[in-house]
């Protein structure tokens, strides 16, 4: 294969440039503007913000810097969007009939709603929380130390947990040992020299830790019996025996509910990291510097154009309230968006309609004791079945107290829409009967829980935009383009979707495109 070849054939997603060193990302506080857009060009020019997520809150962020005089309206009583960090005393009464929640967690105690890790990479967000002093903690997403959990298999495997290492060690060791024996077959062996054969045999034996008969026999690296790991004197641990190849391949997991894991996923690769505290210490720094900018509990009601710029009538206290400016920015969720009254073009409006949005859900479970670390020497990390709770989330921080939350399901699909179509008592119980299936502990250390279905979450409308091929290149242009002096950000406005970096990205190239276009009448 060429590098074209490579190229062509790989797809070239803003991420994956960026791993191949072709794109650069600018600081949080550098932007890409025009030579002919001066500071001065802002001054006085009114913006309207719908959305007070970080997309809306960066481009006030970005525009005040630049002389703008922005307000933001947002729809909630808090910042951050879907960026929400659920901890004790949060609120929240779901649509369609949900029952009103108040989180019972202790002090101290939380999980991340929403957004809940940041890649290395994604530098962008990592420089804004660096120019918004928002200190930061390891995130432990890949951890083999957890379990896997499949219900329904076949063998010595079938409704029975298992370490990742161990799973994970023994399908490297058998794939080593077949690829080197397949090696001794000449036919294999006609595009490669003998001492490129040789090489690579050794780099199978060292990777899948074969014996000198290159045979997969099991080894300390996936792990040690329970009550016999390496100690010292004459303590030289017991190493677990490997399950059977056969076992494995009938085990069920080759499912990809399974492959989700941080190996096999870009953006969840090590390293990531977290906020100290909780991922709303990101919107929260970003709503400091916007102090009086900001108009809370202001749902959007209608977003009009006019001859001059843009006219937004939002609710407060139950009254309509109006105002204008020269541009909009409008950074709400697509199915929120569908819900105003608007002048958008059709093209926009067929979008919002269109594009749909994940249905996703989590739980946080507080527990008595961290049974996790002390019984199962896990330390953060993911737990993955093909349960309805699908994953469960152990917490990247508080290591070693006495108390703890975990997230105790986050699904998504048909399964998110099934669970949160549930009460919330049922959720909880779901929850805890499937759960106790991975970890015995729960009965007896369970204390108290909340959960959200984000499709029901007001002014949300479900995790964020999934494109496929079809949506991308049917309805993705017109989410780009100006609509007049309307300008749309967010993550569902990049290739960056679910994750922060989409909302900062985004806010990056729309306040890019506004001062440009400032910057032509001021030319002018």
């Amino acid at each position: 294969m060429t590098r074209r070849d490579f190229i062509n054939s790989t797809s070239a997603s803003y991420a994956s440039l960026l791993a191949w060193g072709m794109l650069h990302p600018a600081p949080a506080s550098a932007l890409n503007l025009p030579a002919n857009g001066r500071k001065s060009d802002g001054k006085g020019r009114k913006v309207i913000i719908l959305g007070a997520g970080l997309a809306g809150m960066t481009t006030a962020y970005e525009l005040g810097k630049l002389g703008y005089d922005c307000t933001v309206l947002e729809a909630r009583s808090r910042s951050g969007g879907r960026v929400w960090t659920i901890r004790g005393g949060t609120k929240e009464t779901e649509l369609g009939g949900g029952t009103d929640q108040t989180c019972q967690f202790g002090d101290g105690l939380y999980f991340n709603g929403g957004a809940a890790r940041i890649p290395h990479h994604h530098q962008l967000t990592l420089n804004y929380c660096r120019e918004l002093g928002v200190p930061l903690q390891m995130f432990n997403g890949n951890n083999e130390a957890a379990y896997l959990y499949n219900e329904g298999g076949t063998g010595e495997l079938a409704n029975r947990r298992l370490r990742i290492k161990e799973y994970h060690n023994d399908m490297r060791g058998y794939t080593a040992e077949l690829l080197s024996k397949a090696l001794d077959q000449p036919a294999l062996d006609q595009q490669l020299t003998k001492e490129d054969v040789e090489k690579l045999v050794d780099f199978l034996k060292n990777e899948g830790d074969l014996t000198t008969a290159h045979l997969y026999k099991g080894t300390n690296r996936r792990g040690y019996k329970t009550k016999d790991h390496p100690g010292a004197g004459h303590k030289p641990g017991a190493t677990t025996d490997p399950f059977g190849l056969t076992d494995l391949l009938r085990s069920g997991f080759m499912q990809p509910v399974f492959y989700n894991v941080g190996d096999y996923i870009y953006e969840q690769q090590t390293t990531l990291m977290q906020p100290v505290g909780g991922m709303d210490a990101i919107p929260k720094a970003l709503e400091k510097t916007l102090a009086g900018k900001i108009i809370f509990n202001a749902p959007v009601s209608e977003l009009r154009k006019t001859e001059n710029g843009v006219r937004v009538v939002y609710q407060k206290e139950g009254k309509p309230v109006e105002i204008t400016g020269e541009f909009c920015v409008c950074t709400l969720p697509l199915p929120m968006l569908k819900n105003i009254e608007s002048d958008l073009s059709g093209t926009v409006k067929r979008a919002a309609d269109f594009v749909p949005y994940i249905k996703t859900g989590k739980i946080g479970l507080q527990f008595k004791r961290r049974f996790w670390e002390e019984d199962d020497w896990i330390y953060g990390g993911i737990s993955r079945t093909n349960l309805d709770i699908n994953q469960i989330w152990y917490p990247s921080y508080g290591f070693q107290g006495k108390k703890g939350v975990l997230i105790g399901y986050y699904n998504f699909y048909s399964r998110a829409e099934a669970v949160g179509a549930m009460s919330i008592d049922e959720r909880e119980k779901l929850a805890l009967t499937q759960g106790v299936k991975i970890h015995s502990q729960y009965p007896a250390e369970f204390e108290n829980s909340f959960s959200l279905a984000w499709h029901r979450v007001p002014y949300s409308g479900g995790g964020w935009a999934t494109f496929d091929d079809a949506t991308r290149k049917k309805y993705y242009p017109s989410l780009i383009e100006p609509d007049g002096n309307i300008y749309f950000a967010g993550e569902h406005t990049t290739y960056l979707t679910a994750w922060m970096a989409g909302a900062f990205t985004s806010a990056h190239r729309t306040v890019e495109a506004i001062h440009a276009r400032v910057g032509e009448y001021t030319k002018k």
